[in-house]
């Protein structure tokens, strides 16, 4: 029986994620009958390589998903919330990177290491939400102790890349390097203060709570995810002076007993996981080293002192490729094969 292939579109193609959406499908082979790329009306003209063929931009329009199976939406919030509806109308099932539908409680909002079996649920509004970067990798580490242990607190504290706010903070993150370092005026335009050299307590937009929006997003988004709603989560997010890849300082609290013994010998062979634990070698999961894998890489696994039931681990990730690009295609590898 020959293998289903697929009419796929990418909107926000010519993006920081679309770009790397573009790439991962190339990378894993995804099978395709059509690709179509579609950005604004401003990138209509431009090109973009995909299996050594120039493929042209066209313009996003409502009409634009005609005989398209699958589309992977990258291009904000108010641009899926306009353009998502009128795509699943036309028969297209689309994967959407925003914030837009990850808490509409008709739509699943899917990391495929911890609920695949949720994609199911697209056909009830013919969308499925692709989770926050740093939810994801912070979810693919903790299910499996969660599903044997049974998390009861989780308090983290993120360190995230420039990257995640677009290419316009990196390249706000280079200039101010080199004009720092040339002891020239710094130039502030995508941050409200200086990122070089510096760490901002502050991603997103404040709410009543005192938290940020990115802070109750991997609040609320989680106990979706990991469907418990009893799960305590704590967050605090900061953006530092790197390019690509979130860091992630992770305290849970479990039900059971457990020992970071315990953790090391469950992550091992936990599904997108690797462990990167020696500190007496110096070994441990760092940003660097994570750009440009796919993986979510946990270290520093230990006992919290202070309570009866707790652990502390490091987890970084890429968070253009699994926090986003990837984890999109990976749903859509799942949807084609099992669901259309």
């Amino acid at each position: 029986m020959a293998e289903k292939s697929f009419h796929v579109a990418v909107a926000g193609a010519t993006g920081a994620v679309g770009n790397q959406m573009i790439a991962c499908l190339e990378e894993r082979n995804f099978p395709l009958k059509s690709l179509k790329l579609l950005a604004s009306a401003r990138s209509v003209g431009k090109t973009l390589k995909f299996r050594g063929e120039a493929i042209p931009v066209e313009e996003l329009k409502e009409n634009s998903f005609s005989n398209v199976d699958i589309a992977l939406f990258s291009a904000g919030g108010g641009t899926s919330l306009k353009f998502s509806p009128a795509a699943a109308k036309s028969g297209c099932v689309v994967i959407d990177n925003s914030s837009a539908w990850r808490m509409d409680p008709d739509i699943p909002l899917v990391v495929p290491e911890v609920n695949a079996h949720a994609i199911a649920q697209y056909k009830t509004k013919g969308i499925i939400a692709n989770p926050n970067c740093s939810t994801i990798q912070m979810v693919v580490a903790l299910n499996p102790i969660h599903r044997r242990y049974r998390i009861k607190r989780i308090v983290v504290s993120t360190y995230q890349a420039v990257s995640g706010t677009g290419q316009k903070a990196i390249v706000e993150l280079l200039e101010q390097t080199r004009a720092f370092l040339e002891n020239r005026s710094l130039e502030k335009k995508v941050y409200p203060h200086r990122i070089a050299f510096n760490c901002l307590p502050h991603i997103d937009v404040f709410l009543e709570n005192g938290y940020t929006k990115e802070e109750m997003k991997m609040v609320n988004e989680t106990r979706k995810i990991m469907e418990d709603e009893s799960i305590a989560v704590t967050a605090t997010t900061i953006r530092v002076p790197v390019i690509y890849s979130h860091s992630e300082s992770i305290n849970i609290e479990t039900e059971e007993p457990i020992s970071a013994a315990d953790v090391r010998e469950l992550l091992q062979d936990a599904p997108g996981v690797k462990v990167v634990d020696d500190p007496a070698a110096n070994r441990y999961p760092m940003a660097i080293d994570a750009a440009g894998q796919d993986l979510t890489f946990v270290g520093r696994i230990r006992k919290d002192e202070s309570i009866a039931n707790g652990i502390n681990m490091w987890v970084v990730a890429d968070n253009i490729r699994k926090g986003a690009a990837t984890n999109a295609v990976q749903i859509a590898e799942i949807l084609g094969k099992n669901y259309l």
